[in-house]
């Protein structure tokens, strides 16, 4: 058996599965609260359907945008990526809503 220890190449081996371990987790983390916050956008959507509401709002959009870019700076994660992922998640949105007004 190899002393992970001592071996360099055991060690780092080791190091990686943990690592690998901790995104596997975090990527299910992140598909799970991308499905429930989905959940809320969609109830969102029909009652927007329902109340004939635009399925955008750009002003609520912006103030999201401003407070991920601050959370992302906390977080030391890229705002500008931050940014382009919520814009992803947005447009994403909007389009389910579109879909609630035909």
């Amino acid at each position: 058996m190899t002393d992970t220890t001592t071996d360099p190449i055991a060690r780092a081996a080791a190091l990686l599965k943990g690592h690998r371990e901790s995104i596997d987790r975090l990527d299910a983390i992140l598909v799970y609260t991308l499905g429930e916050r989905f959940k809320h956008t969609q109830a969102v959507g029909q009652l927007k359907a329902t109340h004939d509401l635009p399925p955008s709002d750009p002003t609520r959009e912006a103030t999201q945008i401003a407070r991920l870019e601050e959370l992302a700076k906390e977080a030391d994660l890229d705002p500008e990526f931050a940014k382009a992922f919520l814009n992803f998640i947005i447009d994403e949105v909007i389009r389910h809503h579109k879909k609630h007004k035909e």
